[in-house]
């Protein structure tokens, strides 16, 4: 039964089990992570039926995403997991995406593009599902400016594929394959990919008289 929580576009939380999504809810709203995550988390656990007792692992979305939106996700699925005493999965956001895509039947190469504001955007390109049914990405996640994310990958001509939403749902999905196969997860690391937008202070200026 796994939990996943990903806040690095709007905010989508879902209960997996079995190969099957049990629960879903999500909010687009790119701006009231914070507000919404905690009720999102029980209206899943509700819907699926279950406690949080009954949850046996937490899948975070690790972006790439803008830092103060990502960073709520993280901490959320990480309160989550430290309470219940149960692993952490760390998990690249791009691939809940890209494996919606392929679930959906689509084939050949894509890149997955999300929204890194500042004018700059996220991407990441997937060849297609390898022999697990994995999405298999290729490059990335990477930085690029509007306009810039490149057309050509390995010698590979994807298909653009924007979303504005990560559907946490498809990221359980890909954990519970990985944890099936036997393959390792990604890093404990927030791919934010940029400096913040707000940095700490140093301390006082000194004034010279």
């Amino acid at each position: 039964m796994i939990l996943a929580i990903d806040t690095s576009a709007g905010t989508s939380v879902a209960v997996v089990d079995g190969g099957h999504i049990v629960a879903e809810h999500s909010v687009a709203d790119t701006m009231r992570h914070a507000e919404v995550v905690g009720a999102l988390i029980l209206q899943c656990l509700s819907s699926a039926g279950i406690s949080a007792s009954q949850v046996t692992a937490v899948v975070a979305g690790m972006g790439p995403g803008p830092f103060t939106g990502l960073r709520v996700g993280i901490a959320a699925a990480d309160a989550f997991s430290v309470g219940a005493s149960i692993p952490l999965l760390p998990m690249v956001s791009h691939d809940g995406i890209a494996a919606a895509h392929f679930s959906a039947g689509s084939r050949g190469p894509i890149t997955v593009v999300t929204d890194a504001r500042r004018r700059e955007l996220y991407w990441s390109t997937y060849s297609g599902l390898n022999a697990d049914g994995l999405p298999e990405r290729i490059a990335g996640p990477n930085l690029a400016k509007a306009g810039e994310v490149p057309l050509t990958v390995l010698g590979l001509s994807p298909q653009i594929l924007e979303a504005s939403e990560v559907p946490a749902g498809s990221l359980a999905l890909v954990a519970e394959k990985l944890l099936s196969a036997g393959h390792p997860f990604e890093r404990y690391e927030a791919l934010y990919l940029r400096s913040p937008d707000i940095t700490l202070s140093n301390g006082p200026k000194r004034v010279v008289q």
